[in-house]
């Protein structure tokens, strides 16, 4: 359903996304916005940021999740649970209600390209930008990657992609919401607390596809096993997909490696793109990343020698696979956006056959753990545990099969980590940090907790000189 040409709009949520509409919504007030109400929730206060955009206009109800009153449009936060009371009491005051990137992108629906997935959706869509714009063509990055959609609207240039991470919270109520391009990289058990159940979750991820059509393409990874079940619903669609894996399965449109080349095979034409070696970013998971990032800018209008250029130049982004520093012969690798299980092994996988010394640690998500551990077990020489969740992972690690060929240790927070991770580590070895969870125990977010990663490690490295 299209928006109105007026309608009164409910924000659930004062947090960063919350914010930003509520600063849109009052810079189109008395136009196409007649009110904007912001809900900020039980645990809400006025702040100085509420506060001038009161003064614009936008009206706040702190300190509670009932919402009175009715509205044409709600947005909710990401963060708002549609199983909620909160997320229920706004269903029943709205008319319409919706996620963020579904709300810009009604206002403002020509060339969208989505992409979700458990793991490596901030790659794979910083990359495409990158690969749009060593094309030549106008693009931005929006989502879950930090860039609101509605922050870009107002300002976006005529012919510009918008390329956006979109998480499973954001798609879980989709209805009108239709890229032209699509990408669909892995799914593993996450956000089970906000989802109720792995199903939900999965739904959530594919209702991406919802309103495309054959005029449209979607890129899905065929070789995830997470994937399989669901492989069906995308195709009975009857919409066109691209096959995303390291082999070539024949399919019409398929992106593969062939004889160390990333190579895609779209709309009869067939693009060997670069060797797999000519990649900055390392590991099996960066080269599905980067082939899932070349088909969707090829689909976009991408040319084949600006993807080239731009796969090329890309470089790791911060906390995922980050080299840090080698400090007395140990390498340290900063994967503090590993906060799942799957990412982890995906990082393991990434030095096979290296002796590495993993931190493992945070939040615990209550994630299960028997099947992780055993994996952990057969491919770490040495693993510390830390934050709130350690006593839990040591307790499953030490019951996995091949633990007492391991070295485990416990610690209370990561910088302790680090530093018993330095007493564990031989020369040659790879100290990862890779939690496998949260990191509100301790931190703000992944990012935090990277940059304090990279501090601790920065601190050894000037006491080893100082000893030297």
């Amino acid at each position: 359903m299209p928006l109105p040409q007026q309608f009164t709009l409910l924000v659930l949520g004062q947090g960063g996304t919350g914010l930003e509409l509520a600063s849109w919504a009052a810079s189109h007030l008395g136009e196409r916005v007649t009110s904007v109400t912001v809900y900020g929730g039980v645990s809400s206060a006025p702040t100085e940021r509420t506060a001038a955009l009161e003064a614009a206009g936008v009206a706040f109800v702190y300190g509670t999740e009932e919402v009175a009153g009715t509205f044409d449009i709600c947005v909710a936060s990401p963060g708002i649970s549609e199983f909620g009371e909160f997320f229920r009491s706004a269903r029943a005051a709205s008319s319409q209600i919706m996620g963020e990137p579904e709300f810009a992108w009604l206002l403002s629906p020509e060339r969208w390209c989505a992409i979700t997935g458990t793991n490596g959706k901030t790659t794979v869509t910083s990359l495409t930008n990158d690969l749009l714009r060593a094309s030549g063509l106008d693009s931005v990055a929006v989502g879950n990657i930090g860039n609101a959609p509605i922050h870009e609207v107002d300002r976006r240039e005529e012919g510009e992609w918008f390329v956006a991470e979109l998480s499973s919270y954001q798609l879980a109520t989709t209805e009108a919401f239709h890229p032209r391009a699509a990408v669909l990289l892995n799914l593993s058990p996450d956000h089970l607390a906000w989802h109720r159940s792995h199903e939900n979750y999965a739904l959530a991820k594919i209702r991406m596809f919802k309103n495309m059509d054959d005029g449209d393409i979607a890129i899905v990874n065929v070789e995830d096993e997470g994937l399989a079940p669901y492989l069906d619903r995308i195709y009975d669609a009857g919409r066109r997909v691209l096959h995303l894996g390291l082999a070539d399965d024949g399919a019409a449109d398929a992106a593969f490696v062939r004889d160390g080349v990333l190579t895609v095979r779209m709309a009869g034409e067939e693009h060997a793109l670069v060797r797999v070696d000519e990649l900055r970013i390392v590991g099996a998971h960066n080269v599905l990343n980067a082939l899932a990032a070349s088909s969707a800018a090829l689909a976009c209008g991408a040319s084949v020698a600006g993807v080239c250029s731009g796969l090329r130049e890309f470089k790791p982004l911060p906390h995922r696979l980050e080299p840090v520093d080698t400090v007395d012969g140990v390498r340290y690798v900063n994967d503090s956006k590993a906060t799942n299980t799957d990412a982890v092994l995906t990082a393991l996988a990434a030095f096979d056959g290296e002796r590495i010394v993993l931190l493992l640690g945070g939040s615990d998500k209550g994630t299960p753990l028997e099947e992780f551990m055993a994996e952990v077990a057969s491919r770490t020489a040495c693993v510390v545990c830390f934050g709130e969740a350690r006593e839990r992972l040591r307790t499953a690690l030490m019951d996995a099969p091949g633990a007492a060929d391991i070295d485990i240790a416990e610690a209370e927070d990561l910088r302790d980590a680090v530093d018993v991770a330095r007493s564990l580590a031989q020369r040659g070895d790879t100290v990862l940090l890779s939690p496998a969870c949260a990191s509100f125990d301790e931190f703000s977010g992944f990012e935090e907790r990277g940059e304090a990663f990279r501090s601790y490690v920065a601190d050894l490295a000037a006491l080893s000189e100082a000893e030297a």
